[in-house]
């Protein structure tokens, strides 16, 4: 009853008491949003750029990107800037950060909004990992202890004396039972679990890293977050069958929804007192999965993903 209930209540929520008006003026803030050339990436970058924000859109596609970020500056007469990141190649998250270095000082709000979903079973990382969970989960873990350092001045920097890191899950991370190690790599424990599990697996893997991540990080001013963003129609349903994505578009919202519970957590006053929170649409507190609470699985979770990079 309890799951079936979470599931209702994060695909049928009630009207937003947060919406776009709502945020605050983001001048002198520098934003990193992953995956924002096109759904609820965009959608954030968008309203992100329209209040004043200094916003790189983080993007493995540079064409896709660097026509997003001409459309933005047609929409909102800013000008975001590009950063090519795939998620994908732990090479590539490495060089990412480090160009961001290069540039900028301070990083006061990170979106790790970027995500696939059930790609075919055969495509993996470029390092080898489970394709899903390399990018949802490690490379957002690789990406964001690089930028750390820039996160804390951040922080400093902020007349609040906080930094954000919201992390982007799904109402699906409320399906997994844990995290099943020997399946984040090939072989036959990975293929016989599955697509759709490997997602759910993933989208638990973004909670127990926000919350480590809030643990460890929240006594030096980071915030960190994960959330639901609703049901949204955006680019995740490509690798669904189009009779799938169909009967999916019939419960979808627009990407300008999804935008609204990670632009909460981001920049709104309410934010600061969530850190370590589980949310869920539209900008509300949500239960969320109990074992992302597991503080020992997060752990774990937390020392596995530090041995993957520890190598780049």
């Amino acid at each position: 009853m309890g799951l079936l209930y979470s599931l209702w209540t994060e695909s049928f929520p009630p009207s937003s008491h947060f919406s776009a008006g709502d945020i605050p003026d983001l001048a002198g803030k520098v934003v990193i949003v992953t995956g924002a050339n096109t759904g609820i990436g965009r959608a954030t970058a968008k309203e992100l750029l329209e209040h004043n924000a200094k916003v790189y859109i983080a993007s493995r596609n540079a064409d896709k990107a660097v026509e997003a970020i001409k459309e933005l500056k047609t929409e909102t007469g800013k000008d975001a800037i590009f950063l090519c990141l795939d998620l994908a190649d732990l090479t590539s998250v490495k060089s990412a950060a480090e160009e961001f270095l290069g540039k900028e000082k301070e990083l006061h709000i990170l979106f790790n909004n970027a995500g696939v979903m059930f790609p075919p079973i055969n495509q993996l990382t470029a390092q080898g990992y489970d394709l899903t969970f390399g990018t949802n989960v490690l490379g957002h873990f690789y990406f964001t202890e690089l930028l750390i350092p820039a996160l804390l001045a951040g922080a400093k920097s902020s007349p609040d004396k906080k930094a954000r890191v919201v992390n982007t899950s799904s109402s699906m991370s409320l399906l997994a039972r844990s995290i099943d190690f020997s399946t984040l790599s090939d072989g036959r424990a990975r293929k016989k679990k599955g697509q759709t599990m490997l997602y759910c697996q993933s989208k638990l893997g973004n909670v127990l890293f926000a919350n480590e991540l809030a643990r460890r990080f929240g006594d030096e001013g980071i915030i960190s977050t994960s959330l639901n963003p609703g049901n949204i129609n955006s680019e995740l349903k490509r690798n669904l069958s189009r009779i799938e994505a169909r009967l999916l578009e019939l419960i979808l919202y627009t990407p300008a929804y999804g935008a609204i519970t990670q632009l909460w957590a981001g920049t709104s006053s309410e934010g600061i007192a969530l850190n370590g929170k589980y949310l869920i649409p539209w900008a509300r507190i949500g239960a969320g999965n109990k074992v992302g609470l597991d503080s020992v699985l997060a752990g774990e979770l937390w020392k596995w993903l530090e041995e993957q990079v520890a190598k780049v």
